[in-house]
């Protein structure tokens, strides 16, 4: 029974930035789990294919650009088309620029949140649409610890991740009722591409990873079990809520 809860058999999921990193990492978990799974990207998604395909579950490429306009309708249009359905949606997709904030400029900031929030609201007005037609979804949109503090030298991304704390909390608040979910995951530090610098900086590595109770930095597998269980009926009474999944840093 409580095995059921957890399975993903006969669900499809779009994950946004399922080419390495947390997307690869999520996208692994849900097909695990049981669930087809699309990827939309813009880098090479050769790897995540293999590991799902791999597990004997349907993997679907889809190339999308989100910080294009329009960028997002039309991912969702060829995701239904392809696949059938969407009943979950992970919002992974962020880019992120780092320079001192009196010197940030427009370009940098206006991408940022272009990509990291207005898309991330676009997938789910576009995808919650088709959930709410069918009575049933779940969406799981990536926070960050910086939903939550203030960072250094990062001010958009620091911006977008509070944005994207509080536009899940806002939509759960309006779906809920109507058989959709909606959550968010605060990665903590995490072994992946966007964090190669700091891990480069021995004395910010140092820094950081003695702020973390775990006393190390978490990896994209780390994902599988929290993604797993917002997307499944597990997590049926769960709604507006952002999971840290941290290593402790929150608590320290």
């Amino acid at each position: 029974m409580t095995k059921d809860l957890y399975s993903l058999h006969g669900k499809v999921a779009l994950v946004t930035g399922a080419s390495r990193g947390l997307g690869q990492g999520m996208a692994v978990g849900l097909a695990e789990a049981g669930a087809d799974v699309i990827g939309a990207g813009i880098s090479d998604m050769s790897e995540t294919r293999r590991q799902i395909e791999k597990l004997g579950r349907k993997f679907y490429e889809l190339k999308a650009d989100l910080s294009e306009p329009d960028a997002a309708k039309q991912l969702v249009l060829n995701a239904v088309i392809e696949a059938g359905k969407i009943d979950i949606l992970v919002n992974n997709a962020g880019i992120i620029r780092r320079s001192d904030a009196e010197k940030f400029s427009d370009e940098d900031w206006n991408a940022v949140i272009n990509v990291n929030l207005n898309s991330v609201f676009q997938l789910c007005r576009e995808v919650g649409n088709h959930m709410l037609e069918n009575g049933s979804g779940k969406i799981i949109n990536i926070a960050s610890m910086l939903s939550f503090q203030g960072g250094l030298r990062v001010p958009a991304y620091t911006a977008s991740k509070h944005a994207v704390a509080g536009l899940t909390k806002s939509l759960a608040n309006e779906w809920v009722s109507r058989g959709v979910n909606v959550n968010a995951i605060a990665p903590g530090y995490m072994e992946t591409d966007n964090t190669e610098a700091l891990r480069a900086n021995e004395e910010r590595n140092a820094f950081i990873t003695s702020r973390i109770p775990k006393g190390e930095w978490g990896k994209p597998e780390d994902l599988k079990g929290p993604v797993v269980f917002l997307a499944s009926e597990a997590s049926s009474y769960v709604n507006g809520h952002v999971l840290c999944v941290d290593g402790g840093w929150m608590s320290s």
